[in-house]
């Protein structure tokens, strides 16, 4: 009996249709990309802060001790050549990259730039500003992680706004910004409290086990990704439905519960996407101005695909509460569902 109820039932709302939704939403608003095309043009062609002249000799010091831990003339080979890597890294490392999602996730503007981070371009060599102490170092990193705070909640609120038609605006700027600011700092905090105990925990068994600390962390990354979708959804509450921070995530993990194959689906495919078609964004030269067919590329693909993130939540949310609502009509299921 209760099977026969569930073939009555209307499906999911498909994943594929909420990807055109989002793709005919901004090729009709083609100005939504206007604010990724903008941070990864300034990060392009703008001046680099750099921090290598503060933390430089710090990690300089830190592999030369490490260096002196090591007999096997192989092992300090191949830390060598790790410290070429991260000491140049850190040398191509701009500060300002902070503004965008890669560091200010879950809200923030996505940038192809923070992630390739060119030292040229094609009107020469970028201006470098060196950072000369520790407090300025971290002045500037807040400030610009808020910065990037404040843009993203904005970004996101007028993508949700133009995908929901200015029909009806969920929340207003301000507190589409007030709320992006308070999700965001229950993220750092949830960060730092778990990689503390997280960072130990590996230590120590390393020190036990190589093994069985390769174990725990690959248990850690199954139970990383098991949280991915309700994670990628939390700040949708907060445009789409104009809910406050800790509402939306509680909603959002209430929606997985409901839907997580086909959500999951959604998640995975636009990660696919939009990594994918990254490598052929990264591909002409950062010294050459084909560069911008990369950046306006990914500005187009990246901004689509959060309007098609906000299609796919506002529609599984109206059939959860439809599906409810059958349901409690036949007295299956009592309560509220989101």
């Amino acid at each position: 009996m209760y099977a026969q109820k569930l073939e009555t039932l209307p499906p999911p709302p498909g994943v594929f249709g909420s990807l055109k939704a989002g793709f005919e939403v901004v090729s009709s608003n083609v100005l939504l990309i206007l604010l990724p095309f903008i941070l990864d043009l300034f990060l392009w062609l703008g001046p680099r802060l750099s921090i290598s002249k503060v933390l430089g000799p710090v990690y300089t010091a830190l592999f030369e001790q490490a260096k002196r831990g090591l007999s096997s003339p192989a092992d300090v080979k191949r830390l060598v050549v790790f410290q070429d890597l991260f000491i140049g890294g850190l040398e191509r490392f701009n500060l300002v990259s902070l503004m965008s999602r890669l560091q200010t996730f879950p809200v923030g503007i996505s940038s192809l730039i923070a992630k390739t981070m060119p030292v040229d371009s094609p009107i020469g060599s970028e201006t470098i500003v060196q950072l000369s102490s520790p407090l300025a170092v971290l002045s500037y990193m807040f400030l610009l992680i808020g910065i990037g705070w404040v843009i993203g909640g904005l970004y996101f609120r007028w993508v949700s706004d133009t995908v929901l038609g200015g029909r009806e605006v969920a929340i207003s700027p301000l507190r589409a910004v007030l709320q992006t600011l308070i999700l965001s700092m229950i993220w750092f905090l949830a960060l730092v409290a778990l990689s503390i105990p997280v960072t130990l925990l590996l230590t120590v068994l390393t020190f036990i086990s190589p093994l069985l600390a390769s174990g725990a962390l690959f248990i850690m990354l199954l139970v990383a990704f098991w949280l991915i979708v309700p994670l990628f959804f939390t700040p949708h509450g907060i445009f789409v439905r104009g809910q406050n921070a800790f509402h939306s995530i509680f909603t959002s993990f209430r929606m997985a519960r409901f839907t997580l194959p086909t959500s999951g689906m959604f998640v995975f495919i636009t990660f696919i996407l939009s990594t994918g078609l990254n490598y052929l964004w990264s591909v002409p030269k950062s010294n050459s101005w084909m560069t911008l067919v990369g950046i306006g590329g990914h500005a187009f693909i990246t901004t689509a695909l959060l309007a098609a993130s906000f299609v796919y939540y506002q529609d599984m949310n109206i059939w959860l509460q439809r599906i409810f609502e059958e349901l409690q009509q036949k007295r299956s299921v009592p309560g509220r569902l989101i």
